[in-house]
């Protein structure tokens, strides 16, 4: 059975893309899986200088991890219209480790956010730039409005729910292929 690894691009302890990402994972049917937070990967802010002196324990571990595993569910917050400063440092630091961060592997490439949108910036900027960091296959989805579509755990609005459902047996069918 494959192993899919899930985990969001926020540090947030209360992060609603971690429960997309746990969401969605639970939703595997033929996959196993495994949650991870980033918050458990502190590291300093990537520099060419910080490169110098060596990379850090936690990049090093996150960044074998990712060998592990046959796809990722990865879901994007949205600060700004971009990548959280946490997430953009363990991508800056993987990359460096391994350019082909995601191992030529698929990708359930997700992201949400409590407005309309849905952190549609965010993931437009992953689907550009994840490509040409070894995602083999990406499979995208937006929940908009997270706080009125998303309660006690799982997506409430069937249209969106049966969108992801269809995402992720796109993404095991990559997967499994």
């Amino acid at each position: 059975m494959k192993k899919i690894l899930a985990f969001a691009g926020s540090t947030s302890s209360t992060s609603i893309n971690k429960k997309l990402a746990t969401f969605a994972a639970e939703n595997l049917e033929k996959s196993k899986f495994d949650v991870i937070d980033l918050r458990d990967f502190p590291m300093g802010i990537y520099s060419s200088d910080a490169e110098k002196i060596g990379f850090p324990e936690n990049a090093k571990k996150f960044t074998a991890l990712l060998d592990n595993y046959d796809g990722f569910i990865l879901s994007l917050a949205e600060h700004n219209g971009s990548y959280t400063a946490a997430f953009k440092n363990i991508y800056d630091w993987s990359s460096r480790i391994q350019n082909k961060v995601f191992r030529d592997k698929p990708i359930l490439l997700m992201a949400t956010s409590p407005g309309p949108r849905g952190g549609l910036s965010v993931l437009e900027a992953g689907i550009q730039r994840f490509s040409f960091m070894g995602a083999k296959e990406l499979i995208s989805f937006s929940l908009r409005s997270f706080n009125d579509n998303f309660k006690e755990g799982k997506i409430t609005n069937e249209t969106l729910f049966s969108s992801l459902k269809e995402k992720i047996t796109e993404f095991e069918n990559a997967v499994n292929y």
